[in-house]
């Protein structure tokens, strides 16, 4: 049996390899192409520069190093970001900020970042793609009726029902209705058919169908707008760079840099459960999908992102080497020079359905359900990250997810819990037993015992004149486990002060991962307050040192 390769290592390109890497290339430009189109439509811009888009994804970011089988291109979880651009500072604003989201995600790369992209917390991911879909959805609905959207998502979310109702009683808008519908029908149930033919990839099929219905029937749909791919390309001028000067662009900047940064890593890792070749190397794909977008900047296109549906169709295609998606940039190339027209045909609502599919894939509903049923805080961290995008925007969103994911984090590991037991006296006990602090017992008024001396307690002198010392009675032993932080100090206090005075108590801190200075000082307080008032005395063991060296290992024999 032949060895598998290492992880790091990329396989050598062997004719055999070659002809799986060249159906595989088909396989992803035929799924790459509507997409491509589709995407660029939804966000605003000629339909052309989602090709360049997925050329440099193919010629450029498919040549680097770093995931040898994802596939790069236009993303559907840009779509949102992209339209805000375009709306707020144009084509040639766009350009400027992915250009220069492109050379922070280059910069990030070389200095090693990439792999702390990973930290991201799921539910803040899936709240993203969750608002995300949401915001597609509900915008590419209007685009299938042929009715401009409102601005805004809830206004959007909103007027849906009313826009949609509208929408059937012109004929126009029914038979834009009905391409959309049919296209989305395709897409979900041409997988299911039998045989060779099912392995086509849904999306395409659904676009040449609804073409092909569209022109034979005389359908009064809207199709793509199509200029010229040489005409659509249009690199920012000197005067666009002047926007970087204004704090919205460069908030724009910081949101696709982090956003396709982490889609990008999240869809290697992804990718690298599907095949058992070489596994990503995260810095050096970053930098590639930084080099990429950089490009897509200078050339005026839509930003790239590593996409999981591409990726998967190259992964199953049969794809061995990097030159699977090399090769399909090539395809997108010799379409985009040779068959731009055929672009005209393709009916506007057929990319909408497209779209509408996407983003209704992009809503996790089984990590919701998953989330919801064994953590209701990340749940409620998925579900307060998709509300802010869909009402205010996805940059805002992503930042209260991950203050959201923080905040939580912080308080689970400062979650403190104090038990404690009954003990009863032990039979034959004698009060002077039961009343001796031991070794390490904290010394009364805060004094401090010289060095090797056992820690004096109020109950070592001899008991006041005609009082006697208290009957042997059960220890009540108190036990902290948890993270004991600030956060936890009011908990904690009660939890303390609460004990009867009139019981010996002896606390037990081995439970704890974590004890900082707030609650040491809080509990000695309280430990001095409750030896001075009460009859017996608080066994408080040692503070760890959290500046000591651990303990040697005993040595072996």
């Amino acid at each position: 049996m032949p060895s598998s390769p290492s992880p790091g290592r990329p396989r050598r390109l062997s004719r055999a390899h070659l002809r799986q890497d060249f159906a595989a290339s088909l396989v992803v430009f035929l799924v790459a192409l509507p997409l491509c189109v589709g995407v660029a439509v939804a966000s605003g811009v000629p339909a052309e520069l989602g090709l360049v888009t997925g050329i440099v994804g193919g010629l450029v970011t498919g040549v680097m190093r770093g995931s040898s089988l994802q596939v790069s291109g236009p993303a559907a979880g840009l779509t949102v970001l992209v339209l805000e651009s375009v709306r707020a500072f144009g084509l040639a604003g766009l350009g400027v900020i992915v250009l220069a989201a492109g050379l922070v995600q280059t910069v990030l790369g070389l200095l090693r970042w990439g792999r702390w992209f990973r930290a991201i917390s799921l539910s803040v991911v899936e709240g993203m793609l969750a608002g995300i879909g949401l915001v597609i959805v509900a915008g590419q609905l209007y685009a299938a009726a042929g009715v401009t959207a409102p601005d805004g998502g809830p206004a959007r979310l909103a007027a849906l029902p009313a826009a949609l109702a509208g929408a059937l009683a012109d004929p126009r808008a029914v038979a834009s209705v009905a391409v959309a519908a049919g296209t989305v029908l395709v897409i979900v149930g041409w997988p299911r058919l039998p045989g060779r033919v099912g392995a086509l990839p849904g999306a395409l099929v659904a676009v040449l169908l609804a073409g092909l219905v569209t022109a034979l029937a005389g359908l009064p749909v809207a199709t793509v707008r199509v200029d010229g791919v040489l005409a659509a390309v249009r690199p920012p001028d000197s005067a666009a760079f002047l926007l970087l000067a204004e704090p919205a662009v460069l908030g724009a900047v910081l949101a696709f840099a982090l956003i396709a940064s982490a889609e990008s890593l999240f869809s290697a890792a992804a990718v690298d459960r599907l095949h058992d070749g070489p596994r990503t190397e995260y810095d050096r794909e970053l930098v590639a999908q930084g080099v990429g977008n950089t490009l897509c900047g200078l050339l005026g296109a839509l930003p790239l992102t590593a996409v999981i549906v591409r990726s998967s169709a190259n992964v199953r295609a049969g794809a061995r080497t990097r030159a699977s998606r090399v090769l399909h940039g090539v395809w997108l190339l010799v379409f985009a020079v040779l068959l731009p027209g055929a672009l005209a045909h393709v009916p506007l609502p057929a990319l909408a359905g497209i779209l509408v599919h996407a983003g209704w894939k992009l809503i996790p509903f089984r990590g919701i359900v998953a989330l919801w049923r064994g953590h209701r805080g990340e749940a409620a961290v998925l579900a307060a990250t998709a509300a802010t995008i869909v009402a205010v925007g996805m940059l805002e969103g992503v930042l209260v997810g991950l203050g959201l994911a923080v905040a939580k984090a912080a308080w689970e590991a400062s979650h403190l819990r104090v038990d404690h037991t009954d003990e009863p006296p032990p039979d034959g006990a004698s009060p002077s037993d039961d009343d001796r602090p031991p070794h390490g017992a904290l010394p009364p008024h805060g004094e401090s015992p010289a060095h090797g001396e056992p820690c004096p307690s109020p109950h070592d002198a001899p008991p006041p004149h005609g009082r006697s010392r208290p009957p042997a009675v059960g220890v009540l032993r108190v036990r902290l486990s948890g993270g004991a932080t600030f956060l936890g100090l009011p908990k904690l206090l009660d939890a303390l002060e609460a004990l009867p005075r009139d019981r010996p108590v002896e606390v037990d801190l081995s439970g704890l991962h974590h004890l900082d200075h707030a609650c040491r000082a809080a509990m000695t307080a309280w430990a001095e307050r409750h030896t001075a008032a009460g009859l017996h005395p608080v066994r408080l063991p040692p503070f760890p040192d959290p500046h000591a060296a651990p303990a040697a290992a005993p040595a072996g024999p």
